[in-house]
């Protein structure tokens, strides 16, 4: 059972603070103890049960894990992906957003990225799947790991620069 101010995942709405833990009767003849979150990239209060298998929910990584995810951006490979149709593809990027897992959503950026970068040496644009799943995946990894590194979102990008940077600089020594 979480805490009142654990940072946890909850879902794809990223990171959530666990403001309190209350029992509370949303239907007749039912009180449940609920976790009460407050996303910290989104506006709102979220009323979690305790007892909750729908929605998928962890502590968020610490500041260690992060520092070490980021170190491995370097060496994590892009994917080709191919699809026969956009629900196929879209059903395929959800899949990976589904895993909850950072390395999952580094990969999944990096290979989107990759599949932008082919689109705009043949002058064409991204499509909107591609661009909705990159947003996503993105606000996911980048606010778990604002939250972790205690720094602000708009800075993450900045932070894994220069930290890829510094680390390959090292390498090529």
């Amino acid at each position: 059972m979480y805490k009142v101010d654990d940072l946890i995942m909850y879902g794809t709405t990223g990171v959530c603070r666990i403001e309190a833990i209350s029992r509370e009767e949303f239907s007749p003849d039912n009180v449940q103890l609920y976790y009460v979150l407050q996303p910290l990239y989104q506006s709102g209060t979220i009323y979690a049960p305790v007892d909750n298998q729908k929605v998928y929910t962890r502590p968020i990584i610490s500041k260690d894990a992060a520092n070490s995810l980021i170190d491995e951006i370097p060496s994590v490979e892009a994917e080709a992906v191919k699809c026969s149709s956009i629900q196929q593809l879209s059903k395929y990027y959800q899949g990976i957003i589904d895993t909850h897992d950072c390395r999952d959503l580094i990969k999944l950026a990096k290979s989107i990225h990759v599949k932008e970068e082919a689109a705009n040496k043949q002058n064409r644009n991204l499509g909107q799947i591609d661009k909705k799943f990159m947003k996503r995946a993105r606000d996911l990894l980048f606010g778990e790991m604002a939250a972790a590194l205690e720094i602000s979102i708009d800075d993450v990008a900045g932070y894994i620069n220069r930290r890829v940077d510094e680390d390959i600089i090292q390498e090529v020594d």
